[in-house]
């Protein structure tokens, strides 16, 4: 019985590792369910907090979004708050209309 389950309990591990990733949130899905949103310092925010899935995903997203602002800043010679800055303010101008930006006032509809 044991050796039986070993057999079965195999292929259930891959064909999980294999469509784990199918079942992550998409950073599309999570602007249009109002998860997250575009932030002034060029990163993503989380706006409604207690989506641990939300919050991997934003976390994933700001890393690559820093590695390419420093890449960017080095090549540029310039300073990495400049670089978010503006990634920033395109982030926010090419968000589209319904999902999230943060502004002074704190999270707001575009």
């Amino acid at each position: 019985m044991r050796r039986s389950l070993s057999w079965l309990a195999g292929p259930v591990i891959l064909w999980w590792a294999a469509l784990g990733p199918a079942f992550a949130l998409s950073l599309d899905e999570a602007k249009s369910k109002g998860l997250v949103g575009e932030k002034a310092n060029g990163y993503l925010g989380v706006v409604v907090p207690g989506s641990q899935e939300a919050q991997s995903l934003t976390n994933e997203v700001n890393q690559k979004r820093r590695q390419a602002y420093q890449d960017i800043a080095a090549r540029n010679r310039t300073q990495l708050e400049t670089v978010e800055a503006l990634a920033g303010e395109k982030a926010i101008q090419n968000t589209k209309p319904g999902h999230f930006v943060e502004g002074p006032g704190g999270w707001t509809r575009k």
